[in-house]
Formats: structure tokens, sequence, C-alpha cells
């Protein structure tokens, strides 16, 4: 559950990019915090090793204040890729209260996706978060490369037609997808904080409000 100091009048909430190596997540972040709207943003920090995959985890701390004063801050993390780094993934995952899978649309990538896909159920279970309730967003990245190494989208909705969550096409290296992702994310992730923390009844922030405030947009606004 996201970090409520009544006192301090602050909540934080903690959004994690997850998905396999090289999918884009680190691209993901460094297109959020390039875009404007957002009514607080700080530096993103990247940890990078020579290959340039993420090591330990990009940050990202975004915020915005409700009109009771409230201060809401989103931070926003990666995980590491690689197998190696398990535990690392399962620490940032730990008390995540949203999350955004970043999957490799290419065709030699759809073993290594369901393979992170598995890996995040399991360390969600394994860090006490009920997967079922999760605010999950899934978004197949790097649809501007030539078609002819990509899964074609339709064999992709195809494959996710029965899953419940928001699925978005996106080329992170472009920016295309990026925040309508991001969007979709909030969106959900409101619903989960207003049952918890009345944020429309007791701090006067509504679902919209909310999205446009930390610089999300409708899906529909992306592409016009």
């Amino acid at each position: 559950m996201a970090d409520f100091e009544e006192d301090a009048g602050k909540l934080t909430v903690k959004v994690v990019y997850y998905g396999p190596a090289q999918s884009g997540k680190t691209t993901n972040l460094m297109r959020l915090h390039d875009l404007p709207g957002p009514q607080l943003k700080g530096e993103i920090m990247t940890l990078e090793t020579r290959n340039d995959r993420t090591l330990f985890f990009d940050l990202l701390p975004m915020g915005l204040r409700a009109p009771s004063g409230l201060m809401i801050k989103l931070r926003l993390f990666t995980v590491p890729g690689q197998v190696a780094h398990d535990g690392t993934r399962k620490a940032i995952l730990s008390r995540a209260d949203g999350v955004v899978f970043v999957a490799d649309s290419h065709r030699n990538q759809t073993t290594n996706n369901a393979e992170s896909f598995d890996n995040l159920m399991g360390n969600a279970a394994r860090v006490g978060l009920d997967f079922a309730r999760l605010p999950l967003v899934i978004q197949f990245n790097k649809r501007d490369l030539p078609e002819s190494s990509l899964v074609p989208e339709d064999t992709i909705r195809a494959d996710w037609r029965q899953a419940p969550w928001p699925l978005v096409f996106a080329s992170a290296l472009l920016g295309s997808g990026v925040r309508e992702t991001f969007a979709n994310l909030l969106a959900v992730l409101y619903r989960s904080l207003d049952a918890d923390f009345a944020l429309a009844e007791r701090h006067g922030l509504d679902s919209a409000a909310f999205v446009a405030g930390l610089g999300g947009v409708s899906p529909a606004a992306e592409g016009e």
C-alpha cells in the first residue's frame, strides 16, 4: 500500500517498470522525464552498466498537490532485466502500488517476455503483492522497428485477449505510446488509491485531474 503520512499531508506512491533485459524500461522513464505536464518533477537517476543495461534501478520522481493540500509523490522505478539480478528485482518490486510490464516486440523475444512475466507474477507473490488486484498495464515496445522482425499486433492482441489489463503498443525510442502507457496506469492506479484514501471525497481530486496533474493524457488525446 502507498505510504500515507497524515500529519505531513503526504502520500507516496511507488510505480515499477518491469520486463526483460533491454525491452525499453529505462527509455520509457527518459521519455516521461522529457515530456511536459507533471506539476512536480525531479531529475531522473540512472545507474547503468557498460553495455547500457540497468544494473540496479532507475528512479524518476513526480508529484502533484490535491485541492485539499495533500501532496502526492510518485516514484517511478525500473528493475534490472537480467536473471542474475533477480534479488534486486524483488527488492524494487516490494511495496509497489502499480506496475508497467514492458515487453519487447521482437519475434525472437517471445520466450523472454513470457519468462519475465512469469517472473513478475512469482516475485509479486514472494513480496506479498496481490497480483489479481495490482494495477498493471502491458506495453509492447519497439514498434518502430522493421515489421518483418516484429510480432504482428493482431497476434499480440489475440494472445492477450483474455487478459484483464490495458494493452498499449509503443516506441519508447521515438516517444510514441509512452505517455499513453503511463496514463493508462495512472487511471487504474487512481481507482486503487481512491478506494484506500478517498482522494475524491476527502481531497477533491478526481481521476481526470490525477492523470493530468502527473503528465498523463487520455489515449484518445495522444492520438489527436
